[in-house]
């Protein structure tokens, strides 16, 4: 039986994916959030989706709520739910629900869960009907799926309300400084979902964390290292891409191929395999899903313009920026590579200040734009100047009325990267090309 179902906060990442599913699935959906532009909204307005500024005047009786984890109890939207009685949902408590009745499989790890999710999602989308939960905003509900796939974010520890069949854990690091204490209390929210999973769990086998985890179903190890479960042997990084053969132990699977860049994207096409594997899927579909996937919203998201390549990219914290930094140098190795950066939230600029000035050093210049603040957070006692001092190559903090320090690199690679408002930072470089070439 369909359902309204009405979102509060409805252009979130999570959320707008999630919305799209239950459009799919045939429900009435609509939601409310702010009325500035995010690059989530796109996919719900092609899908016909509703999109009301907040107001809790929206909400009507017989809706079904489902809440951004953003919003407090005290938010007007989320009074008013209650007040009328509704039925009322956070949303990483109805995506536990949701997952149910499917072959559940997901994504956890402080990087690389939306790279890998999406990968997964086409892989198996081409072998077999799948639904899925992407955190870069896609969403789809496909009739009798026999796949879930989605992202298991541990944030507040809200990938506890899953239990899936299968999860793979991509990493454990200490993110989220505004509520992690440490690295022991990121591992500890892993170890709880570990042991709610059904299945099987496939973890990178280079982390030392990773290899604490103990569960009451098997644990699979993915890597390059005769120690791990699933082998990727043989990898070629050019600059069409990554290959590799994978073995489960001696067994080889087959040779596959990733148009994507960066050693990471080879952890997380194995990690792939081995579910699929796992779930005994033919090797040549899973080579040929491979093969054709294109990537995910914000996640090297790469356009050409005058002589420049500028990428956009969600990293945010050095690990990711390393990451994003080596996919450049592969695809890119003859040109300079413009590290442009956006950090996130003063709490996480603190806490990873030399790491981040170590890791942006990596480029051959560095660009750092104000702090960007949350609702959590508004002020702090570190700034972009703090970070910019620390970078060893050339650079400077730039503003978005001035941008015109980008316009020295010729033919060179800028990398956008941050979790914030970042784009807006890329639109004004943009235009500044469209208006003159670079020097």
């Amino acid at each position: 039986m369909t359902q309204t179902y009405y979102f509060i906060g409805i252009k979130g990442s999570g959320m707008s994916a999630l919305a799209l599913i239950l459009h799919d699935m045939g429900n009435t959906v609509l939601g409310s959030d702010i009325t500035q532009y995010t690059f989530t909204q796109r996919g719900l307005a092609q899908a016909g989706i509703e999109m009301l500024p907040f107001d809790p005047d929206n909400l009507k009786p017989g809706y079904t709520v489902i809440c951004g984890n953003s919003f407090t109890d005290e938010h007007p939207e989320v009074v008013k739910a209650h007040e009328l009685g509704l039925k009322f949902y956070r949303y990483h408590q109805f995506v536990g629900e949701l997952m149910k009745p499917y072959t559940s499989i997901g994504v956890a790890g402080a990087h690389g869960k939306t790279s890998t999710t999406g990968l997964l999602a086409h892989t198996l989308s081409g072998i077999d009907k799948t639904s899925y939960l992407i955190g870069d905003g896609t969403g789809k509900g496909t009739p009798d799926s026999k796949f879930f796939v989605f992202e298991a974010d541990e944030y507040r520890r809200h990938f506890l309300a899953y239990s899936p069949d299968y999860l793979i854990m991509t990493n454990i690091d200490f993110d989220h400084p505004d509520y992690y204490t440490g690295i022991e209390d990121v591992y500890s929210a892993f170890q709880t979902e570990a042991e709610q999973v059904q299945k099987a769990i496939f973890a990178w086998g280079d982390d030392e964390w990773l290899r604490k985890i103990h569960a009451d179903v098997p644990v699979y190890y993915y890597g390059t290292k005769d120690t791990d479960d699933f082998i990727a042997k043989n990898i070629t990084r050019t600059t069409t891409g990554s290959s590799f053969d994978a073995f489960h132990h001696n067994e080889l699977i087959g040779h596959f191929h990733v148009p994507l860049f960066g050693e990471h994207s080879v952890l997380n096409a194995l990690a792939v395999v081995a579910v699929a594997y796992t779930e005994k899927l033919d090797a040549d579909f899973i080579a040929r899903e491979l093969a054709s996937f294109s990537g995910v919203k914000r996640r090297f998201s790469e356009k050409k313009m005058a002589n420049a390549v500028i990428i956009d990219d969600y990293a945010h914290h050095p690990s990711e920026i390393k990451a994003t930094l080596d996919a450049a140098r592969q695809k890119y190795p003859d040109q300079q590579v413009v590290a442009v950066f956006q950090p996130h939230t003063f709490s996480r600029t603190i806490a990873y200040l030399d790491e981040f000035a170590e890791t942006l050093s990596k480029a051959d210049a560095v660009y750092v734009t104000p702090i960007f603040t949350s609702a959590r957070e508004t002020s702090g006692s570190v700034s972009a100047e703090d970070l910019q001092a620390k970078v060893t190559k050339p650079g400077a903090v730039i503003k978005l009325d001035d941008m015109s320090a980008l316009l020295d690199y010729d033919n060179a690679v800028f990398v956008f990267m941050g979790a914030g408002d970042i784009q807006k930072y890329e639109v004004a470089f943009e235009d500044l090309l469209s208006h003159g070439e670079l020097k």
